[in-house]
């Protein structure tokens, strides 16, 4: 039996993206699952009938038996109850964002250094096999010196928006920045270091909306190279996923990392082909007149929580140190305040 653990949250995050996640690790036991909700405890039951169904975080802490809890709430509960998660000592990971204030943030870092307890945040898409691509090219030296690094994530959207996502100001953990660029920021940093400069765009395009649902976020890095971030939820055409422009050639890429819609759809992390892209949706390297197709790396969601596996095991560190969750929420929290 591995590290037992409770998903608090069967939404998006906990129905997609942790529950499947956590059930394929061997190191791991998914022991319960809270929901309020009827037709996703229903749901959450069918397709994991080892793990209890309960109503809420206070009924999962009284179990007394769990080792680990992910916090897969919506963001603007996401600090209450981790606070909650790691004042019972229990190892934490939080969906991304970790919170939506930077002095929520610490404060949460520093109390679960206080009390001894992992803490993690969930930032899945650094192992997206796109990004995955673009760091061994850019490790490899293909590019040459890269000058720009472009990303996009859009989407239009037909399903209803869940109430707290429609309904929660931008500055409350509402909108594209905080749902999406959180990933996109995060990944800039990973491959081209701390920022100096940053501008951004909030828009609302939606009518009535609270929200921006069409955001534009650039960063200066220290290193010299400009990452260019778009990130919309009502584009009418999608644009590349990754475009990364540099001395020598440039990496261009459509689509979006196929995971998310393969865990959707019900697949399983442990099948055959999951985390592949279609062969017709491969990125190209190279000038124009001149490119070839670049094999994408398999997407690996799975190493998130084998590497939080094995810090429970004391068998090296967390996936995602927390701390490395502070700067793209300055940003996106100084961009939100500024407008």
């Amino acid at each position: 039996m591995g590290f037992r653990v409770g998903i608090v949250g069967y939404g998006l995050a906990g129905r997609v993206f942790h529950a499947p996640l956590v059930d394929a690790e061997p190191g791991l036991e998914l022991a319960a699952i809270v929901t309020a909700s009827e037709e996703r405890a229903a749901a959450a039951s069918a397709r994991h009938p080892g793990a209890e169904i309960v109503p809420d975080i206070d009924a999962l802490l009284r179990r007394g038996d769990l080792d680990a809890v992910v916090v897969a709430a919506p963001t603007p509960l996401h600090v209450e109850l981790a606070d909650q998660v790691i004042e019972a000592g229990l190892a934490t990971v939080v969906d991304k964002p970790l919170a939506v204030r930077v002095a929520d943030a610490e404060r949460l870092i520093a109390a679960a250094e206080v009390r001894g307890v992992p803490l993690t945040a969930f930032q899945n898409r650094r192992w997206d096999g796109d990004f995955l691509t673009v760091s061994r090219l850019i490790d490899e030296g293909r590019l040459g010196d890269v000058w720009r690094f472009e990303s996009r994530f859009e989407w239009i959207s037909s399903r209803p928006r869940p109430e707290w996502k429609s309904g929660t100001p931008g500055t409350e953990g509402g909108g594209v920045a905080y749902d999406l660029g959180a990933h996109l920021v995060d990944q800039a940093i990973r491959l081209f270091g701390p920022v100096a400069e940053f501008y951004g765009e909030l828009d609302v395009r939606r009518d009535g909306g609270v929200n921006d649902d069409d955001a534009f976020i650039a960063l200066t890095h220290e290193s010299g190279v400009r990452s260019h971030l778009a990130m919309a939820s009502l584009v009418a055409q999608r644009g590349f996923r990754f475009r990364v422009l540099g001395s020598e050639s440039a990496y261009t890429i459509w689509g979006l990392d196929p995971q998310e819609s393969q865990l959707a759809a019900g697949a399983s992390p442990l099948e055959s082909g999951f985390g592949e892209r279609a062969d017709d949706a491969q990125g190209r390297l190279g000038r124009d007149g001149a490119t070839e197709v670049v094999p994408t790396q398999r997407g690996e969601y799975r190493e998130f929580y084998r590497r939080f596996a094995a810090a429970l095991a004391g068998d090296g560190p967390l996936p995602v140190d927390p701390r490395e969750t502070l700067e793209p929420l300055r940003i996106i929290e100084s961009l939100h305040a500024a407008h």
